[in-house]
């Protein structure tokens, strides 16, 4: 059993996203960044960072005690390395997918987020970091349509942790004012993995925490 401490947000979505696709059990822990519940110390030494998603496996691998992981992009590579899913065994395919799960995790979260927070969060409405971040985001949206132009997945042939990854942040597109007409081939792979079974239930469980 995982213990996942969750908040319905980009991020978080990843791992419910593998979760349900590799069908590992789970149980939902909310943590309400609200309320502050991030910050309280019995969470804090899960995530020292202070930040969802994070993870606790009650069995691991070794048979030890359980283990707990913080990190987005971490705990995509835990899981699928414990679940023997989602990540390819072949040389190639498996480094090529790595480098787009870190493309993730270094650039297009971080770049994205800064988007969403001063289109949308910022106190004081600054022009300057509004166009920095819309234009880094087009760049970043660019880079991946011309990936997906010449492979049916970020890895290369199968789906990956690579574009469970991506995916929350590209489905936020709307508010990164973002038309995806523009960027085709990153639209149809959107699609695709919108209609995947497993996508509908981690969106759905999403729908449930909001509530």
């Amino acid at each position: 059993m995982i213990d996942l401490y969750y908040t319905p947000s980009p991020n978080g979505h990843k791992i419910t996203l593998f979760l349900e696709e590799a069908q590992l059990q789970y149980r939902l822990i909310h943590v309400d960044i609200s309320k502050g519940s991030q910050f309280r110390p019995d969470f804090l030494q899960i995530s020292p960072n202070n930040k969802i998603p994070a993870i606790i496996d009650n069995a691991p691998q070794d048979g030890g005690s359980p283990i707990s992981l913080f990190e987005s992009g971490e705990i995509l590579l835990y899981l699928a390395e414990k679940s023997g899913k989602l990540l390819s065994g072949e040389l190639r395919e498996r480094h090529t997918t790595l480098q787009w799960l870190f493309w993730q995790v270094s650039g297009l979260g971080p770049m994205l987020g800064q988007n969403h927070h001063f289109s949308h969060y910022a106190p004081q409405t600054i022009p300057y970091a509004i166009e920095r971040y819309q234009v880094e985001t087009q760049r970043l949206y660019n880079v991946m349509n011309k990936r997906l132009e010449t492979s049916p997945w970020l890895g290369g042939d199968h789906y990956s942790i690579a574009d469970i990854a991506c995916w929350p942040w590209i489905h936020a597109h709307q508010r990164q004012r973002i038309d995806l007409d523009n960027y085709p081939a990153v639209n149809n792979w959107h699609e695709r993995i919108r209609t995947r079974p497993a996508t509908e239930r981690a969106m759905q469980q999403a729908q449930s925490e909001k509530r």
